[in-house]
């Protein structure tokens, strides 16, 4: 699929993720296999006012291109100047957050809270794309609740107001993330519009990744929760998309080294106080799906350096083996 001036092969985008989409994790993704990815969150107000934590965020590497920059706020000409101040982090494109549904994103009028203002986004669509000499793009969600579901009609709206693609959430800013989500909408909004379409939700399997490709017809697939702790769902999709090979998930003394790995760019690209309390997150999410994952992850819950994410892996690892040479062994008897 093409957004403006950008080729994407396929396979499957990361989604923006407030708190997650960090640079390091963004970098793991793409090595991974994730065609495209798109930042945390940024407030345009924030950068206009000059805010070195919002600047921060917008913060690209080159080893985690083609990648976007994602733009949140509620006034035209503020977003407008964010724009200003995002492209000096050279984006190759600007996202516009309309689906967060996060309560104090979402209070005001900014998020998912633009879904109930349509000519209000408009507006934000077309003063971002003026400025903009890269694709815009916009993500949103079904609606706001059950009774006013308008992905549609909102989707028409962003086409017709400048946007160069868009990503759909299949759940409404109500459900926030609590099943189920309706691949549906997501068709319905392909079949409405002529610019590219990205889904979203529910994407934790290279299966998934196809289903919701043939429910919705749409052109790209995009990963949020379902990569926490799993880069390698990427080059999963890519694959079964590509083959019809289901490859497996690598032996756990890869997977405990891509964690290290991340956590170490983590300390790399940022203050190292906030990298590891950060960083305490994914390495729990690392360690869903082991026998005995819950002591890890209050393990996780205290690391305060790399050395405590090298004994978090050796753990980890250790656990495993046992409980391997356990099977092993009664699988003998």
């Amino acid at each position: 699929m093409k957004i403006g001036n950008i080729t994407l092969e396929g396979g499957a985008a990361l989604a923006p993720m407030a708190g997650v989409a960090d640079r390091a994790f963004r970098q793991v993704c793409r090595e991974f296999g994730a065609v495209y990815t798109v930042g945390e969150m940024v407030s345009a107000k924030g950068l206009s006012l000059g805010s070195r934590k919002s600047a921060r965020l917008l913060e690209l590497g080159p080893l985690e291109r083609p990648a976007a920059v994602q733009l949140f706020g509620d006034d035209p000409e503020t977003m407008a100047r964010g724009v200003e101040a995002a492209l000096e982090a050279a984006p190759d494109a600007i996202d516009i957050n309309m689906g967060c549904p996060a309560p104090k994103i979402a209070r005001g009028r900014a998020g998912a809270a633009l879904m109930r203002e349509p000519e209000l986004a408009g507006r934000i669509i077309r003063a971002v794309k003026d400025r903009s000499p890269v694709p815009v793009t916009v993500k949103f969600r079904k609606g706001w609740d059950e009774d006013h579901v308008n992905a549609v009609e909102f989707a028409k709206m962003a086409e017709a107001s400048g946007a160069d693609a868009i990503a759909v959430h299949g759940r409404t800013r109500a459900q926030m993330y609590a099943p189920p989500v309706d691949w549906d909408i997501i068709r319905q909004v392909k079949a409405a519009v002529r610019i590219p379409v990205m889904g979203n939700g529910d994407v934790d399997s290279p299966q998934a990744a196809k289903a919701l490709l043939e429910a919705t017809g749409c052109d790209l697939v995009m990963v949020g929760r379902g990569a926490l702790g799993r880069p390698w769902l990427f080059g999963q999709i890519r694959a079964y998309l590509t083959t019809g090979e289901l490859l497996p998930d690598p032996p756990m003394e890869e997977r405990m080294a891509v964690m290290v790995r991340q956590v170490e760019l983590m300390a790399s690209y940022q203050e190292e106080r906030a990298a590891f309390l950060e960083a305490r997150k994914h390495c729990g999410w690392y360690m869903t799906g082991l026998r005995g994952a819950a002591a890890l992850r209050r393990q996780a819950g205290t690391i305060s350096s790399l050395e405590d994410v090298r004994a978090l892996a050796q753990a980890a690892l250790e656990l495993w083996t046992a409980q391997q040479n356990n099977c092993e062994e009664a699988n003998r008897l």
